[in-house]
């Protein structure tokens, strides 16, 4: 891998994980459709790396959020009223909006790891991810504030991050639309799906760099490159978090439908051609 193409890999993974458009589906799609011949040990050790990388760029900008999250939720635990508080609430709400994902993620890692393999089955998960985004958009009344998320709520999205485990289904995109699909407008609807994906990546992360570490993976010899990916994904994730959350509230998800029909079926024919 040479440091352009980290650089650009690295745009990619900041642009499509919080964009609804999903980063996995890309950084599967992208060396397929330039041609690009990556060693799998290293696009193993990058994808760890740069999905670090805009970890940090979530953490960044929720910082005040989350540390008011964890305060609020361990001082109403300790109190006996582990729900008095918003702050206490929303803990709880990630909770159990991380469990499905999390369990999926233990049963169906073989499944998975295959998924990542198959650049046309990639290509039909970003057809799925464009009627996802559509009929959110359809079936949504949007009136549900951030304040107005239930259990129910945050189990469905939890569910719908499941699907996001296979490249080309988009986690903000499937989560988001678990959202509108119980009423909430977009832009509360992304917040939640932000928040919601910090536990997830941290589980996912800290997974991936101990199989990295375990299988004895030669870090050190193209650890610049890599590290160019890693602060290249987390100032683009950040910066696309800053813009999406602003862009919902008056656009639909259709502009994200249409690229990710746009790009799946680019995959799918340039394979047939192939």
């Amino acid at each position: 891998m040479t440091l352009l193409q980290a650089i650009i890999l690295g745009i990619v993974q900041g642009l499509t994980e919080f964009l609804p458009i999903s980063s996995s589906g890309h950084l599967v799609a992208l060396p397929f459709l330039l041609n690009w011949d990556l060693p799998a040990k290293q696009m193993f050790i990058f994808d760890v790396l740069v999905q670090l990388g805009t970890l940090a760029g979530v953490i960044v900008y929720f910082w005040n959020d989350l540390i008011a999250i964890l305060k609020g939720f361990f001082r109403d635990l300790f109190s006996g009223k582990p729900f008095a508080s918003h702050e206490a609430r929303m803990g709880w709400l990630l909770i159990v909006a991380t469990i499905p994902a999390g369990l999926a993620g233990l049963f169906l890692n073989d499944l998975v790891e295959q998924a990542f393999s198959s650049p046309l089955a990639t290509g039909i998960a970003l057809l799925v991810t464009a009627v996802m985004l559509l009929a959110g958009e359809k079936v949504s009344r949007k009136i549900g504030d951030l304040e107005d998320i239930n259990f129910g709520t945050a189990l469905v999205m939890g569910l719908m991050q499941v699907l996001a485990l296979f490249p080309g289904i988009s986690r903000s995109g499937a989560t988001i639309s678990g959202g509108m699909f119980r009423n909430l407008k977009r832009e509360s609807a992304g917040k939640f799906s932000f928040l919601m994906s910090i536990p997830i990546m941290l589980a996912a992360g800290g997974l991936s760099t101990y199989q990295m570490v375990t299988e004895g993976s030669d870090l050190a010899s193209f650890l610049p490159i890599m590290l160019a990916g890693f602060l290249t994904a987390m100032v683009v994730g950040y910066l696309s978090i800053r813009w999406l959350l602003k862009f919902l509230v008056n656009h639909s998800l259709a502009y994200f439908s249409i690229y990710c029909a746009a790009l799946g079926s680019l995959i799918l024919l340039i394979g047939w051609l192939r």
